[in-house]
């Protein structure tokens, strides 16, 4: 280490940070890229569905990887973002940063909440609670009119940018960055304090009490971060589609995927869920042309099971289990 810190005068953290802005840098470079070289629509739509859970699969890996408290209500987030979208672009017109604002804060404020009511459970009753969530948040839209109701609602959202080349390019870039932030985002967690307090609160919450990590104020800042990230990745939604539904907003088929992304791709890691989302929504969407969506689903709880019963880990898990028996 020492040697490596003369020869490049950084350590092999700052390297690694280096590394990894660069790569965002590239992604970002390629997203512009594409959007100016593809003219196939279809591409930008389905290619905003697999970035955009990348961004789910990551927004739920905070608390549900890193923390260990498994969210089976991910869509209450989600579909907050897109109905708090579907609000002010109705009311205001508004523009999408204000839409994606407003719906962070909206998820972040449902996280503290959902914390405050139930961190203090674990387990399959944290678990109920969540889907509870789900449940409550959907009947609520059933019943707001101005938001269409349980008929849904069409809208018409602000255009792109002229410079964006169309609404699909700049809704997939737009999409792109989400994604990279939350990466980002999720990556400095990882090696932060806060990182290593939800990694001790995930192995023994009473160790780390006792350690001295504040668990509790842990735990409600993960659920606040994590359902910010869920409903921004929602708020672009109403700007993509310009017609919005309960069933869509609060779908199962999205929570599962947005959990089965970071197990079957490892959850202790920011890698794992932009592994598992890339690897599965991409094969969901080359066979979403023929084969059923109830059998996508099917497809996806097969996957699920498989991998909890033979890597829990993950696919980062089994590289790791790879690495060391080559090392050894």
């Amino acid at each position: 280490m020492d040697w490596a810190v003369r020869r490049t005068g950084r350590t092999p953290r700052a390297t690694r940070s280096l590394v990894f802005a660069l790569g965002c840098l590239a992604v970002l470079a390629l997203g512009v890229v594409l959007t100016r070289m593809v003219d196939n629509p279809y591409v930008f739509f389905a290619g905003y569905v697999v970035i955009q859970y990348v961004a789910l699969a990551t927004g739920w890996n905070v608390l549900g990887g890193y923390a260990g408290y498994i969210n089976f209500g991910p869509t209450a987030f989600y579909g907050v973002g897109v109905y708090m979208a579907a609000f002010l672009v109705k009311a205001m017109g508004a523009p999408l940063p204000v839409a994606i604002a407003a719906a962070g804060v909206a998820g972040a404020l449902l996280g503290l909440a959902m914390g405050w009511m139930t961190l203090r459970v674990q387990g399959v009753y944290f678990a109920i609670a969540t889907i509870a969530l789900v449940v409550m948040a959907e009947t609520v839209i059933h019943n707001i009119d101005y938001l269409g109701g349980a008929s849904g609602l069409a809208l018409m959202p602000p255009q792109a940018p002229a410079w964006a080349g169309g609404q699909p390019q700049f809704m997939l870039m737009v999409m792109l960055a989400i994604a990279v932030a939350f990466v980002a985002l999720a990556r400095w967690i990882e090696i932060s304090a806060m990182g290593r307090g939800l990694r001790a609160l995930k192995a023994s919450e009473i160790a780390a009490e006792c350690a001295g990590v504040p668990t509790f104020r842990l735990k409600l800042i993960a659920c606040a971060v994590s359902g910010a990230m869920l409903a921004i990745a929602g708020a672009p939604y109403v700007y993509y589609a310009s017609f919005i539904e309960p069933g869509t907003a609060f779908s199962l088929a999205l929570s599962l995927n947005a959990i089965a992304m970071p197990l079957i791709g490892g959850k202790r890691s920011w890698v794992g869920p932009v592994i598992g989302a890339l690897l599965l929504a991409t094969v969901q969407q080359a066979a979403s042309v023929t084969i059923s969506s109830e059998l996508n689903i099917l497809v996806v709880g097969v996957v699920l099971i498989l991998f909890v019963a033979v890597a829990p880990d993950g696919i980062v898990g089994i590289v790791e289990k790879l690495t060391r028996r080559r090392g050894a």
